[in-house]
């Protein structure tokens, strides 16, 4: 059965997929907004990982309304969230199985109890998170063992990330984006696979 994994091309989207793998035929998603954005670092990590690869379009209605959402609450979370909803809803129309890499003490992108009873109940089909049980360190000890990973700040680093379009269409708005967001933010990209 085939498994579609929202995949930025990070450690925790990364790990899942891998798990996942072990009991699926995995094909990893990247969603962007704009049709023209390639993701060719993502695509490497694909490959790396040897899973088929996607590049999904949500489009510019949704890049607006995650930016109007962030402008009217001043905060992301409730934005990023919306978009990764839309992102698991549009998988969830061609797999069974929908995954993703949300660890346990993940708040955004999360969605909450209700929102994956509502999309599996709809859908007739299902929303899996296999690092939901894991906590960051180990998440990051499993990543170090299977991946060489590198590290930056969100726009340094060229993932597949909701965050980094967000930034920019609020920048395009003529609006400085850094205090709407946490400061600081080290985002990974999986740069190969390490020998075990």
């Amino acid at each position: 059965m085939k498994a579609g994994v929202l995949f930025s091309g990070g450690k925790d989207s990364s790990l899942a997929a891998i798990m996942l793998a072990r009991d699926y035929d995995v094909e990893l998603n990247t969603c962007v907004f704009d049709p023209d954005r390639e993701v060719p670092a993502v695509q490497a990590v694909a490959a790396a990982l040897n899973l088929p690869f996607k590049r999904r379009v949500l489009g510019r209605d949704v890049l607006d309304e995650a930016v109007d959402l962030i402008l009217s609450c001043g905060y992301p979370n409730d934005a990023i969230n919306m978009v990764h909803r839309k992102a698991v809803e549009t998988l969830l129309h061609e797999y069974e199985v929908v995954g993703d890499g949300t660890r346990r003490e993940d708040r955004v992108p999360r969605l909450e109890r209700s929102d994956v009873q509502r999309l599996e109940m709809t859908s007739g089909h299902s929303y899996v998170r296999p690092l939901l049980g894991y906590g960051k360190q180990e998440v990051e000890r499993l990543a170090k063992r299977l991946f060489v990973i590198r590290y930056g700040e969100t726009g340094t680093i060229e993932n597949g990330d909701y965050e980094q379009e967000i930034r920019s269409a609020i920048r395009a708005r003529g609006i400085d984006p850094a205090p709407l967001f946490p400061p600081n933010h080290q985002q990974s990209l999986v740069v190969g696979m390490r020998e075990t």
